[in-house]
């Protein structure tokens, strides 16, 4: 004979587990040993509690960008995108992605300044959110060719939340001239 066990409301007990959701997750770096720091990082990510995947993009040198364009002249950033597999709640993954970059010397004292480690919350799934400390999908994410083209290494059927298939939105970047 079988029964169930019910567990009053004000007893603790198991909490039914987030979803695991793919997280798109940016990386880059332009001080350093930037490849060596992007590897690290996403091995990093992958031994983060409730990840149980992470796939690394290939890595791609670009032109630093500064709030005013694109600057030749600071060192050459390697960018590359994860795609994590994770139950961790979208803001509790951002505190995480926040530590890795402290622990790779990542300091903020400019605004899209030189940088160890930058690592950016791209996309949660479909989630969308406008608050301030948790802005999803990444608000420039669109605009920016060195998120998108690793991105579609990884996924080429991949859609940004609210903006559509990241094909489409990098082609028109491209016929802009901008991203």
């Amino acid at each position: 004979m079988s029964r169930t066990l019910t567990m009053p409301p004000n007893l603790p007990g198991p909490r039914p587990s987030r979803p695991e959701t793919v997280a798109v997750v940016a990386l880059g770096a332009n001080l350093g040993e930037r490849e060596e720091t992007i590897r690290a990082a996403a091995a990093r990510i992958a031994r983060l509690p409730l990840v149980s995947e992470v796939q690394l993009s290939p890595l791609h040198e670009t032109v630093a960008v500064r709030v005013d364009g694109p600057d030749p002249e600071a060192p050459a950033y390697v960018n590359a995108v994860a795609l994590v597999t994770t139950r961790l709640a979208p803001s509790v993954l951002l505190g995480m992605l926040h530590a890795i970059e402290e622990e790779n010397g990542r300091e903020r004292h400019e605004r899209w300044g030189d940088r160890t480690l930058d690592l950016d919350l791209i996309a949660y799934g479909d989630e969308t959110s406008d608050a301030e400390a948790m802005l999803l999908p990444h608000p420039r994410a669109a605009e920016r060719l060195f998120v998108l083209d690793p991105w579609l290494d990884l996924d080429p059927d991949a859609v940004l939340p609210g903006r559509g298939r990241v094909a489409d939105v990098a082609a028109a970047l491209r016929e802009r001239g901008d991203g």
